[in-house]
């Protein structure tokens, strides 16, 4: 799990670095799914795999995969001009959105307690974002787009795991951003003239498809609660590559934000932990997960 989440870390600051060297976001988002897709198709393709490419919710796939897509594309642009914390702080408010949208969408209803936690770390995101102060940055709205985007990706996740198997969701996750942005490549392309930068691009690809492999085994080999709380690790990679690449030192007002957030979804952790040792009928918000790159 701790690679995962290193993997991860690296894979934004590899996105942040390349924004910094002039390279277009968008670019770098292709190169995000071209990567992964294609070391994806060498263990899952039809030839392989028969029937993997078979789904009973085309239409629920391929938004999930635009969601995916949506949500990288966010956090690339946002990451041209917020830290590395910061970006990671208000996507640590992914599963407070999952606990309150799960109701509505799935029919899993929070307690009030639960309704209460997410009330307050929805305040820590504000406090990070600090709307109607001099210091806000337009560039947050990108990230909580970002997040709002995760939010239904794990959403429609948890509906189609009951239609699909995980080898065919898997297999259709990076279709749709490769799909959308192959026709965008006369507008967004250029060649790198400097090998650092075609390892960077080939970098984001694969850290992310990496993380991705290491979470399945982690998760293979441990229950999703006991795997939960190491993912606000992620902050401490987060915050040691910003300062070492980038010189970046996040301020107070993300510190506090970020910690109010991270007290809520262990909150959220905790109750749902106790909760499935109550006798089955009480339902509530997932696990927290890693955000999804």
């Amino acid at each position: 799990m701790c690679g995962t989440l290193a993997f991860f870390a690296c894979l934004d600051a590899s996105a942040k670095t390349l924004a910094g060297l002039g390279v277009d976001p968008l670019l770098s988002t292709f190169m995000r799914y071209a990567v992964n897709v294609s070391l994806v198709l060498m263990v899952l393709n039809p030839v392989r795999t028969p029937g993997v490419a078979r789904t009973n919710r085309l239409t629920l796939q391929v938004l999930r995969s635009l969601l995916l897509f949506g949500s990288t594309a966010l956090n690339f642009l946002a990451l041209r001009k917020l830290q590395l914390a910061e970006t990671l702080s208000i996507q640590f408010a992914t599963p407070l959105m999952v606990a309150l949208l799960a109701g509505p969408l799935l029919g899993e209803w929070s307690s009030p307690r639960r309704l209460g936690a997410v009330a307050i770390g929805f305040l820590g995101v504000l406090v990070i974002v600090r709307p109607g102060v001099g210091a806000f940055q337009p560039a947050v709205l990108l990230s909580i787009g970002n997040m709002l985007c995760y939010a239904f990706y794990v959403l429609t996740t948890r509906k189609l795991a009951s239609v699909d198997s995980t080898a065919t969701t898997v297999f259709y996750s990076g279709l749709a951003g490769l799909a959308v942005m192959t026709p965008l490549l006369p507008w967004i392309w250029t060649t790198p003239t400097a090998w650092a930068t075609w390892a960077l691009l080939i970098g984001v690809g694969l850290f992310g498809t990496l993380g991705h492999w290491l979470l399945v085994l982690a998760h293979a080999r441990a229950p999703a609660n006991v795997l939960a709380p190491f993912i606000y690790t992620q902050l401490l990679w987060s915050v040691m590559l910003g300062y070492l690449i980038f010189g970046d030192v996040p301020n107070r007002w993300t510190l506090i934000g970020a910690s109010i957030v991270i007290g809520s979804g262990l909150t959220l952790l905790a109750q749902e932990s106790r909760g499935r040792r109550r006798p089955a009928g009480a339902v509530g918000p997932q696990d927290p997960a890693p955000p999804q790159r």
